[in-house]
């Protein structure tokens, strides 16, 4: 066993061409984490980490992925205690060792590859911060081992996008050489649907996402993949830092999971903490308090909402979206599903402000846009912009406002502190990136 550890999950990126698009400037009135911190010499002191990855992208529309981030976003409000009162329903840093594994993006999600059961057979699972069970058998058939052990108990969790009822077992699940986890809880799937192309889930968010989903025992909670690790000793905090980059490709190698720290080299200057938010229901995620800038003009007062590694887009309550829509002058795009904007109007752009912790992430004009080389892919015209930021479906002051996915994580690297109830954010040398 590898004691006091910090355990990698890698996904890392080689970038295509850069985009002829305009450099963003920094224009804030905040403390902001400014271009100047990305200079020659502190990027090159970024140690390279090489692995076996690839991106995935699923060409099933534009509009399919913002059906798929707002169904997502319905069915977290749901899932939450403040919907459902007494528990859940079903859920409709440091130094140490680094194990890489491999990983693939889904565009809706990131995908890590594990091994369970003794002899192990491999399975790919969907990365999510936004659920913390985790399961098996949406494709790829559970094979009981020598290590299986059926508990007898029926499991079922319900997303925006799809849904799983099946068995709960006790198996050996391993992440990576080295964060091998006997006797973790996972799901084996009898009936699964919305999971083409992978297997399941690897839950990492909050342990009590799990209450609800054993349909027996609906009070009982399931200790994530996270809880025994840190538990077994395997990992020094109980920490997850997460490292993604902006992509250009179907197949590309783009991000990074750290579980038990964060991994330094992957982002610019220190982390900002902020506290888990206390505002039901983001408080039952990885949530946190924000508002948000357009430019000079407020467009959502502080409020609460959560980071989410399951939502590829930014969604935004829907009357700071009208907002960011006026004054963006973009107009729905039928084929995408996604606002849309002109050359014209691109260079007329201001930096998108979230102000955290009473810090500025400004998604630059370049940060807001969908990567044209995959326009083609979501049924986009090669040439179209098309803007990142889509309509939560509802309106704010109902205690989940906002959520930060992939298009935000692609230029800020994120840190869930679960032992210190905390989130940190840094910038990366990803973030001011003129790539999309």
């Amino acid at each position: 066993m590898f004691t006091n550890s910090l355990v990698t999950l890698l996904l890392t990126l080689t970038l295509s061409a850069a985009s002829p698009l305009p450099p963003f400037s920094d224009a804030s009135g905040l403390p902001s984490l400014s271009d100047a911190d990305v200079t020659p010499d502190r990027l090159s002191a970024l140690s390279p980490i090489t692995l076996q990855v690839a991106k995935r992208l699923n060409n099933t529309g534009s509009a399919n992925i913002v059906k798929f981030d707002q169904a997502r976003a319905r069915a977290t409000k749901l899932r939450s205690r403040h919907t459902h009162g007494a528990g859940f329903a079903p859920a409709s840093s440091s130094a140490g060792k680094a194990i890489n594994v491999d990983a693939t993006d889904q565009t809706v999600s990131y995908v890590v590859d594990v091994t369970i059961g003794n002899p192990p057979t491999l399975y790919h699972l969907l990365v999510d911060t936004g659920s913390s069970n985790t399961w098996i058998g949406a494709n790829t058939e559970y094979i009981p081992t020598f290590s299986s052990r059926p508990t007898g108990k029926v499991v079922s969790v319900t997303y925006g996008s799809g849904a799983f009822i099946g068995q709960e077992y006790i198996d050996t699940i391993t992440l990576a050489n080295g964060l091998t986890i006997p006797n973790q809880s996972i799901g084996v799937a009898s009936f699964a649907e919305g999971f083409e192309g992978v297997d399941g889930i690897l839950g990492i968010g909050p342990t009590d996402l799990t209450v609800g989903s054993l349909v027996d025992s609906p009070t009982e909670s399931i200790p994530t993949v996270t809880d025994n690790a840190y538990n077994m000793q395997l990992l020094d905090h109980k920490e997850i830092g997460i490292s993604f980059q902006p992509t250009q490709e179907l197949a590309q190698k783009n991000g990074e999971l750290t579980f038990g720290g964060v991994d330094q080299s992957k982002f610019v200057g220190e982390l900002a903490y902020v506290p888990l938010t206390t505002t039901s229901p983001a408080s039952e995620f990885v949530g946190y308090d924000q508002s948000i800038m357009y430019g000079e003009q407020n467009i959502l007062n502080t409020t609460a909402g959560i980071l989410d590694t399951g939502t590829t887009l930014i969604l935004i309550a829907t009357d700071a979206f009208q907002e960011y829509q006026a004054a963006t002058g973009a107009v729905p795009d039928d084929a995408t599903g996604l606002l849309s904007i002109t050359a014209a109007q691109y260079d007329k752009l201001k930096p998108l402000r979230f102000i955290i912790g009473g810090i500025n992430y400004d998604l630059s004009p370049n940060a807001q846009i969908w990567p044209r080389a995959l326009n083609t892919v979501i049924d986009g015209t090669p040439d179209g912009i098309y803007l990142i930021v889509a309509d939560l479906g509802s309106e704010s002051k109902q205690g989940l406002d906002f959520i930060n996915g992939m298009s935000f994580l692609e230029r800020f690297y994120a840190t869930y502190d679960i032992g210190n109830n905390q989130v940190g954010l840094a910038k990366t040398e990803y973030t001011y990136a003129q790539t999309n």
